[in-house]
């Protein structure tokens, strides 16, 4: 077996690993890079473990660290309680606001799990106290989220236009950002009018309460959130204007929050997800193997097998759709598939590397709200005991699988 072909093997490996196991496959995939690298490719154990990339690990760890103090500290849960109650009871305005708060959330840095993980403990108890259909609300929140979630800022938008740049695509950061936007807006638009956001809560209204802990905190927890909140808006700014590394920068945030005691340092190290920042730089390391062995060219050479250059966006998309139901967007897919662009361009002799990436990112996105993705989960796992989860599981299944042909 020639390097390049075990490197491709160990890859679909990690990729069913992903969809049918609950290890982190970001473990499998060093794994599998050291024990083809070495037994294989004949390559030094630091010629494989040069394929970490340090940067995106340095960004991951300090976009998650700055968002897990604003969490843990109470800052998103206030501020998203006071923007909530700006529905003034009005059922049929809550799905959208939920939508565009979710959007807002996302697109500002956390990214669309920790969006959701904030949101979806409210919404879902909300929309069942107005009569709005749980499923609509699922919908929104998840959309929602996605739709801010590739973002300059934002975790997941970091790891795909690092992605998009090692392919030798710089620049298109907003342009990433909007057109995943623009189709979560319309897919959004089109799940309110399905299931009757405009008409089967008209005339319902509903009393939002205080966010938890809001009334009874203290005035130093006040002053905490007030720095972490100026905090934040100051880095969105030096990124966005100043053009400062989103990762060493929102290092250097977190560690001025934790000088000044917004946050415990145990607390906020504990909520950083590291088990994502796991799988992500560990399916880089594997990808960076493929690459050394030729293997990255095999693999689009088998997908501009399934393509032509007038059908390979939509096909890009269903593919990573497919695959992204049942695994993980930003920790599999992107890091997998993102690197293809320029070789599968060359292979078809023709394309536009830019509309594939897009295909890829909107495509892997527009399915996570699937109850088998983090997203659909969560939004289940919120749902209040009155809600049939079993019906709810199945309605965002079929949902999610149709995102494959929209």
């Amino acid at each position: 077996m020639t390097p390049a072909v075990a490197s491709l093997a160990a890859l679909l490996i990690a990729i069913v690993a992903s969809m049918t196991t609950r290890i982190n496959v970001g473990l499998l995939a060093i794994v599998l890079a050291w024990v083809v690298g070495a037994g294989v490719a004949e390559l030094a154990p630091q010629k494989i473990a040069a394929g970490f990339p340090g940067e995106l690990f340095v960004t991951l760890m300090g976009v998650t660290l700055l968002f897990a103090i604003a969490e843990q500290n109470g800052t998103l849960a206030r501020y998203t309680g006071l923007v909530l109650r700006s529905a003034r009871g009005d059922a049929r305005v809550l799905p959208v606001l939920f939508f565009v708060l979710a959007a807002v959330v996302s697109t500002v840095g956390p990214g669309a799990i920790a969006s959701v993980a904030l949101l979806a403990p409210v919404a879902m108890p909300v929309a069942v106290r107005a009569g709005v259909s749980p499923l609509l609300m699922a919908l929104m929140v998840g959309n929602g989220a996605n739709a801010g979630n590739l973002s300059p800022v934002s975790t997941v938008g970091l790891i795909a236009n690092s992605r998009m740049a090692e392919a030798g695509l710089i620049g298109h950061e907003w342009r990433v950002w909007a057109a995943n936007g623009v189709v979560h807006i319309v897919v959004a638009v089109a799940a309110y009018l399905l299931f009757g956001g405009w008409r089967a809560s008209r005339g319902n209204t509903v009393h939002l309460q205080a966010t938890p802990g809001d009334a009874d905190a203290s005035d130093h927890r006040r002053r905490d959130q007030r720095i972490t909140l100026m905090a934040i808006a100051a880095w969105v700014l030096s990124v966005i204007v100043f053009r400062w590394p989103p990762g060493l920068s929102a290092v250097a945030v977190a560690a001025l929050l934790l000088i000044l005691r917004t946050e415990d340092e145990r607390v906020a190290l504990r909520a950083v997800p590291w088990g994502v920042i796991v799988m992500v730089c560990g399916v880089t390391v594997l990808v960076s193997l493929l690459e050394a062995t030729g293997g990255m060219a095999l693999f689009t050479k088998l997908l501009a097998a399934l393509a032509t250059p007038a059908s390979a966006n939509g096909v890009l998309a269903a593919v990573t759709g497919a695959i992204s139901l049942y695994s993980s967007t930003s920790g599999v897919v992107l890091p997998a598939f993102l690197p293809t662009v320029p070789g599968l361009v060359a292979q078809l002799g023709g394309g536009d590397p830019v509309a594939l990436s897009l295909s890829i990112n909107v495509g892997s996105s527009l399915v996570d709200v699937s109850p088998l993705s983090t997203l659909g989960a969560l939004c289940i796992a919120a749902a209040p005991a009155t809600v049939d989860t079993r019906a709810l599981f199945r309605q965002l299944l079929l949902w999610g699988i149709s995102m494959t042909v929209v």
